[in-house]
């Protein structure tokens, strides 16, 4: 069995989602726009030559810069992802820790923006950008 060792202040992240229990167990450090989420990758995670496949590195965009910015206020905002595009910079491979950090952000009235790095160690292998829906309060 492999263990892994976790970047210090990493927590199990307290919130969860049928995706999210079948993509982890997911961490997180920080909060609100501080937020980082972190996951270590493992053979579930591979496509066919044994990297991880660009889907979960896209689900990991997604939440990180959806549970970011949605917790960024209070009480948090339900968010709904509009439109997202992702830039793969480099491989990640089985057995490395992942983590997400957001590096922009905007908030309207309507429309949310984010963008985020997910890094292996200090090399960036992608990068995402969304925009975010804002429903109007009931």
């Amino acid at each position: 069995m492999i263990t892994h060792t976790m970047p210090e202040g990493f927590v199990a992240l307290p919130r969860s989602s049928p995706l999210l229990d079948v993509l982890g167990p997911a961490y997180c450090r920080g909060d609100g726009l501080q937020l980082e989420i972190g996951l270590h990758a493992d053979n579930r995670h591979a496509n066919g030559r044994g990297t991880v496949h660009g889907g979960v590195l896209a689900t990991l965009a997604d939440i990180g810069m959806g549970y970011a910015m949605a917790f960024s206020s209070d009480p948090p905002l339900p968010l709904i992802t509009a439109s997202m595009t992702v830039d793969y910079l480099g491989a990640v491979q089985v057995g490395e820790w992942i983590v997400v950090r957001l590096e922009h952000h905007k908030r309207g009235r309507q429309i949310a923006f984010a963008t985020v790095s997910l890094q292996v160690g200090e090399r960036i292998v992608a990068r995402a950008s969304a925009v975010f829906a804002v429903p109007r309060a009931q």
